[in-house]
């Protein structure tokens, strides 16, 4: 004998299989992860400036040690005075346009290596109601940057900068 739809014969077969493999009570639904909040600029932290450096800084050094940013920047005229002040020159390399938020960090080291302390310049673009725009510009002109150590414990010899935060317009 002869079947006039062999497509219903097998789909009469199949269905009692699948069945078997779609029973039983359905697996719960993971709980989604929770979204981290983004502020800008990034939430302060307390750096650790020793662990993340590739090579302890040579006495009169002054560098800006690899980063998430630091592609995007030039420092020029990096110079540590006797009290723990770095001063140099920033400048936006990635693109021309204005600094809305910006921090410098410097771990400050003495002759023999050993940390010092830190100091941090920190500076946030706060527009006027007018639209004008006061701060510092990039690009071009670029920005002049002092950090300042605090709270020294010994004289520094040696400073090592770091950017954790960049954001421009």
């Amino acid at each position: 004998m002869k079947h006039r739809h062999p497509g219903l014969l097998a789909a009469a077969l199949l269905a009692p299989v699948l069945l078997a493999g779609c029973s039983g009570s359905p697996a719960a639904p993971e709980p989604p992860e929770a979204l981290p909040t983004v502020s800008l600029p990034a939430p302060r932290q307390a750096a650790a400036p020793a662990a993340a450096l590739s090579a302890a800084p040579r006495p009169g050094e002054v560098r800006l040690e690899d980063g998430p940013f630091t592609d995007r920047v030039r420092l020029t005229g990096l110079k540590l005075a006797a009290d723990g002040t770095v001063t140099g020159h920033l400048a936006v390399t990635s693109d021309v346009s204005d600094v809305l938020a910006l921090e410098l960090r410097a771990a400050y080291y003495d002759a023999a290596g050993h940390l010092v302390g830190t100091g941090t310049l920190e500076y946030q673009e706060e527009e006027a109601a007018t639209g004008r725009h006061d701060g510092p510009r990039a690009a071009g002109d670029g920005i002049d940057v002092t950090v300042t150590g605090r709270g020294l414990t010994g004289t520094p010899a040696a400073a090592v900068l770091s950017l954790p935060v960049l954001v421009n317009e």
